[in-house]
């Protein structure tokens, strides 16, 4: 591993020398060159995982597609969220907007007294043990991903800017970044106040979420792919993530046609099973949103990335 880490290393220092540092002091913003260090490593990965996007899961997809490809421009638009997520412009605003009230909250915890501490510092050896620890970690923040999640689905406000990522009716490796900015900022605030309160580490924190979004982009994958009786209940697949996004199913209570749902997992599906909201249904549903349907009013829920947007802070207030 050590090769792949100097390797990665030498990138960011290239890519962060050769283009970011010239264009901070060039824009006159050479005081957050230590941010924008950060920033090239979060860039590096986010093109890696786009190249095992394209490369990897595009291939899965030809191998064995749900359903043929009938709304190209649908795809253009999730293709235009990714990249806005993949380049770090999502980050970008999370730092300009939240960062000092993070930095504000931490500082007001520490004095009052509310320790930090390392999690996997509670048990003796264990954060000698890199891949332990990273695992103690990655268990911590999918747990936290499904409670996220599950509160997206219980609260109007808050589906009022979810059901952005839940109207893509032909769902594909590009839609797990299909987000309203506004649900993304709240969500990556809670992740990355959470890291802070545990002592998960920068590099920690940019592999567990790296590792989380590319295996959600297999998930949302136009793959008919199931893992099997067995492993289908240790890792949330293309088929049981597709379930969560089936109309009428996945964001609604049985047959009642309000909030609620199943499949909220991430990435392992043990939440699901031990909190009651698993279903291992076999098939593969259309996805979308009950309302969307012609027969059900046709809810306009937006066809491009600003009317995306715009439609869903009308709903957060009530008007859309």
């Amino acid at each position: 591993m050590d090769w792949m880490n100097d390797a990665f290393a030498q990138a960011q220092q290239w890519l962060y020398e050769t283009w970011l540092q010239p264009l901070l002091f060039g824009i006159g913003l050479g005081n957050y060159l230590e941010e924008a260090y950060d920033a090239t490593g979060w860039l590096l990965v986010g093109l890696l995982q786009i190249a095992l996007i394209v490369v990897v899961i595009g291939a899965l997809e030809r191998w064995r597609p749900v359903e043929a490809v009938r709304d190209r421009q649908a795809v253009r638009v999730d293709i235009l969220y990714t990249l806005i997520h993949q380049l770090g412009l999502v980050r970008l605003l999370l730092f300009f907007s939240t960062a000092p009230l993070l930095d504000g909250l931490s500082g007001q915890m520490r004095l009052l007294g509310v320790p930090s501490f390392q999690l996997d510092a509670l048990w003796p050896g264990i954060s000698d043990i890199g891949w332990v620890s990273f695992l103690i970690y990655l268990l911590v923040f999918d747990f936290l991903n499904y409670g996220l999640h599950r509160a997206q689905h219980r609260f109007e406000w808050w589906w009022a800017l979810h059901a952005v990522h839940h109207s893509q009716r032909q769902m594909g490796k590009w839609s797990d970044n299909r987000n309203h900015l506004l649900d993304d900022v709240l969500m990556d605030a809670v992740f990355v106040l959470v890291a802070r309160f545990i002592g998960v580490g920068p590099g920690q924190f940019v592999a567990l979420i790296a590792l989380t979004q590319l295996v959600q982009n297999l998930q949302h994958a136009n793959l008919r792919l199931w893992f099997g009786p067995v492993f289908e209940r240790v890792l949330v697949s293309p088929r049981f993530h597709r379930r969560h996004h089936a109309i009428g199913i996945g964001h609604e209570s049985a047959g009642a046609g309000s909030l609620g749902g199943c499949n909220f997992a991430v990435l392992f599906p043990i939440w699901d099973m031990l909190f009651g909201s698993a279903d291992f249904s076999p098939g593969f549903d259309p996805t979308g949103i009950r309302d969307q349907l012609p027969e059900q009013g046709g809810r306009d829920y937006g066809r491009g990335f600003w009317a995306q947007q715009w439609l869903g802070l009308r709903r957060l207030w009530g008007g859309g």
